[in-house]
């Protein structure tokens, strides 16, 4: 089993979106995927058809009551995947693990009990706080969206120096995997040149695959619908099974 964090600590990059399907993606393909949802927005938990006023047991539970992650995971309706959801009650997690013993590791230790899946993908919150370093912790890999906007790269600093610290104190395994590029219009000479830029950056951690603006990618999430279900013929749809493939063969295929 590999444990993916989705991180980015800009909003609006995509993670959520880029958790949703790439889980789908992979569902489809055949593996066995969890989506752990570490956002107080639960965003991850609504966009894939589950409605968050139903939900009785969360993440929340197991990071701040111990309760067995198993025990708050629920099936969705999309092949292959399931979801341990989130509630608004997350945001509180922040403020009651401060003082908590052993606060950076209350998901890594469940992570460490779980089976049956091939991938966890967890999507993290906008920022690098206490719920994302506990994503952190748990990770083998860490799967970076990066808009195809103007700041873009800048804000990526910040973060690999959080890596840098996770790995340094709390989890030597931790690798940034690799960086999806998002929203993507070519019509725009910007998108272009960030395109450019970040891959004379970071090279082969760039995925091929970028994923495009597309206007029923955006639609999807309010059906509580992954792409691959809500439209499997659009641009979007196609490039989330082009990124399904690419992540099933660096990290999947060869484990």
């Amino acid at each position: 089993m590999i444990v993916i964090a989705v991180a980015n600590q800009k909003g609006g990059v995509g993670k959520t979106t880029c958790c949703v399907n790439l889980g789908a993606a992979l569902g489809q393909m055949g593996f066995r995927i969890l989506v752990v949802d570490m956002d107080p927005q639960g965003n991850c938990t609504s966009g894939l058809g589950m409605e968050r006023g139903a939900v009785e047991r969360s993440i929340y539970h197991v990071l701040v009551e111990g309760v067995p992650l198993e025990d708050v995971v629920r099936p969705t309706p999309w092949q292959g995947v399931s979801l341990a959801p989130a509630t608004i009650d997350l945001a509180g997690a922040e403020v009651e693990l401060v003082g908590a013993l052993s606060r950076e590791t209350r998901l890594a230790r469940p992570l460490e009990k779980l089976s049956g899946y091939d991938v966890v993908l967890i999507d993290c919150p906008p920022s690098l706080g206490l719920l994302t370093v506990n994503a952190l912790v748990g990770a083998h890999q860490v799967l970076v969206p990066l808009q195809c906007e103007y700041y873009a790269l800048e804000g990526i600093g910040q973060l690999l120096r959080t890596l840098e610290l996770v790995r340094g104190y709390l989890n030597e395994k931790l690798t940034l995997g690799g960086i999806v590029l998002t929203m993507f219009d070519p019509r725009t000479r910007l998108a272009r040149e960030v395109v450019e830029e970040a891959r004379k950056s970071f090279k082969e951690q760039v995925f091929s695959t970028v994923i495009p603006r597309n206007v029923r990618l955006s639609e999807a999430p309010s059906f509580g619908e992954p792409i691959l279900y809500y439209d499997a013929a659009s641009s979007g749809a196609e490039a989330y099974r082009e990124l399904g493939k690419e992540v099933a063969e660096k990290w999947l295929e060869k484990r």
